[in-house]
């Protein structure tokens, strides 16, 4: 067998370590800040623009009927949740029966009319606004990021978990990398652009492990005592990752997509991964065509939804965690109020916000609109098109920052956006 030289060796660790992650920076993140139970944040985007009129139903509003006449949720089929603070009664999707569960206990908080100025109903504009909270910027780092970067360091490897193969902009740092954990099973030394097969990913261990060895006996080498304390890192990292992928749940979680990743996301908080921010993300809302009633493209949103929500909510409570957890849920924009011709709606600007969990006060957040389509409306925008936002979203935002998370919002969002009518937690 060929001598190889020292040169060799690291050079080759280096590429194996360097070829492992999937997040940039993540192997800078060299020590475990955090242990145990915390608070915790969960984040779940509904992309392409949720229709919020046909999740929280205005279903005594006879202006709904009358712009939907073929797409209003029946108001004998609607589930009923009680009224606004105006008295305006509202019920939820059919579908979502699980969701009411957690409204009737008080743990689910729903926030009518969010937004924002000018809404463009874009979804490439919406989706960075919401992930930068800054429309004049868009472009910039995304707020979780920012949250992110206030805290001190040394920041864990695992304190931010993104659940997606890419990383959204509301995760983006200056300072801290997140890691993308899309797959409990596969996550391993895997390259970033192709899946490594199962020996690779062995292959690729050992040699770190090799590394590890010789870095003991090296220690003066400022290079290999690098690649040492990061290997050891990354191993920490792994076997805490393994933990979470061997963890049971206590109930059973739908076969979708969501429910994969909220039954990691449980699974992490269950096993004690130290994680604060979790990242969930689920696709389909651009219902412009066979959105129907109580079948079609909506109704299978609402199923998949509910099943997998209604499932880790479930699990949490039998664990007794959902006191550190909060789930906050929304999409880039709303959906406008009257149907198009191919039985679905356009895009729109005021929409709905969600937040569930342990210590959420739940109810009913901010006025029902009028759905009446005249040019005196106040409760509409663009010519009677959309409902107009009333919630700055960016006030939600500051809720979640200053009152969970711990954090200053006038130094992460910018601005002061404490307002009242949003004290869901």
């Amino acid at each position: 067998m060929q001598q190889r030289t020292r040169r060799e060796f690291v050079r080759d660790g280096l590429s194996a370590v360097a070829m492992g992650w999937a997040a940039p920076g993540f192997l800078s993140e060299l020590a475990r800040a955090q242990t145990g139970h915390s608070r915790n944040l969960v984040v779940l985007y509904l992309g392409g623009g949720n229709d919020a009129l046909s999740l929280l139903v205005p279903y005594t509003d006879p202006a709904y009927y009358d712009r939907r006449p073929t797409l209003a949720i029946p108001a004998d089929q609607v589930i009923d949740i009680g009224t606004d603070s105006t008295g305006h009664p509202l019920g939820l999707h059919p579908e979502l029966t699980g969701f009411k569960t957690i409204f009737d206990d008080g743990a689910l908080a729903l926030l009518q009319r969010t937004g924002y100025p000018d809404s463009s109903r874009s979804h490439f504009r919406g989706t960075d606004v919401f992930s930068t909270a800054d429309p004049d910027r868009p472009q910039g780092r995304g707020w979780l990021g920012h949250y992110l970067d206030t805290l001190p360091g040394p920041v864990d490897a695992l304190t931010a978990w993104n659940t997606e193969q890419q990383l959204p902009r509301s995760l983006l740092a200056n300072l801290v990398g997140v890691p993308s954990i899309p797959n409990l099973s596969t996550y391993a030394f895997s390259s970033p652009n192709s899946a490594f097969s199962l020996e690779e990913a062995a292959h690729s261990r050992m040699t770190a492990k090799r590394i590890v060895a010789h870095g003991a006996t090296s220690a003066r080498n400022t290079h290999v005592a690098f690649v040492n304390s990061t290997v050891q890192a990354a191993f920490d990292t792994l076997d805490r990752v393994g933990v979470v992928a061997a963890h049971v749940p206590t109930t059973e979680y739908p076969q979708t997509a969501l429910g994969g990743a909220l039954r990691a996301v449980g699974s992490a908080v269950a096993s004690e991964s130290g994680t604060k921010l979790y990242w969930v993300q689920t696709g389909g809302y651009d219902t412009h065509a066979q959105q129907n009633t109580l079948t079609g493209n909506y109704a299978r949103l609402m199923r998949t939804l509910n099943g997998a929500v209604s499932a880790f909510y479930a699990d949490l409570k039998n664990q007794r965690l959902l006191e550190q957890t909060v789930v906050l849920v929304f999409s880039e924009f709303g959906r406008r109020v009257s149907e198009n011709g191919s039985n679905g709606t356009d895009h729109g600007s005021g929409g709905l916000m969600f937040a569930f969990g342990g210590r959420v006060r739940g109810g009913i957040y901010g006025r029902t609109a009028s759905l009446e389509q005249r040019p005196d409306n106040p409760d509409l925008e663009y010519g009677g098109r959309d409902v107009r936002f009333e919630t700055d979203f960016r006030a939600v935002y500051a809720r979640i920052i200053d009152h969970w998370l711990g954090a200053d919002s006038l130094q992460i969002l910018g601005a002061d956006f404490r307002h009242t009518g949003v004290e869901f937690i």
